[in-house]
């Protein structure tokens, strides 16, 4: 059963579009809109995204590479992801602690067009203290980004990179974040840094959800 810590993320889309669209609008149109935004928020061909073959279950990542929670709850997050074959994870970068944590989120969106998202992910993760301009370099190295590369792509990828970044910070404000991590798994949103064993909850009662 799910408990209350998890909230729907449907009804705080329709919450979020109520209160943006004439008072006319129907029920029928507030579902079909916070169905829609549901879809974005889980597809984006920017966004790095982990998608094994038949995966049943999208969890969504809204992070910031400077929030000491975001790092608490990554270890958990990998544990899931290593232990559910069938999870498909997609990484929203919301820099929302200033100009150095947007400059970590579009160089790890940049790493992607390498293949490298994942070690630089785990790297960024794993720094201690702030983040720096040297301290994303380092974290570049330990995971063997090609630094060469990686600036030429943010130049060639620019436009792309900051529209996906804009794309996430829509999306976290129209479902009512207030903050970095969330985690959006299936239809249910979990503000903040949880525990492995809530995770499991989540992603089987989007699976049960899925099935019925």
């Amino acid at each position: 059963m799910v408990t209350g810590r998890f909230l729907m993320v449907q009804a705080l889309a329709a919450l979020a579009v109520a209160l943006t669209v004439s008072p006319a609008v129907t029920a029928q149109n507030i579902t079909s809109n916070a169905a829609s935004l549901h879809r974005q928020i889980q597809n984006d061909s920017v966004a790095p995204t982990v998608a094994p073959a038949g995966a049943d279950v999208t969890m969504v990542v809204f992070s910031d590479y400077q929030c000491p929670y975001c790092r608490k709850v990554h270890p958990a997050l990998e544990q899931l992801r290593r232990e559910d074959p069938k999870l498909r994870v997609v990484y929203r970068d919301w820099p929302v602690f200033g100009a150095v944590s947007r400059e970590a989120a579009r160089t790890a969106i940049a790493a992607n067009y390498q293949g490298r998202h994942a070690a630089f992910n785990n790297a960024l993760m794993q720094t201690q203290g702030r983040i720096t301009s040297q301290s994303i370099r380092i974290a570049a190295d330990r995971a063997g980004v090609d630094w060469a590369r990686l600036q030429a792509d943010l130049v060639k990828h620019d436009e792309a990179i900051d529209a996906a970044l804009a794309r996430t910070h829509r999306y976290a404000r129209a479902i009512g974040l207030a903050g970095t991590p969330a985690l959006v798994i299936g239809r249910y949103l979990l503000p903040g840094a949880v525990e492995l064993p809530t995770l499991r909850e989540a992603v089987a009662a989007a699976r049960r959800r899925n099935a019925d």
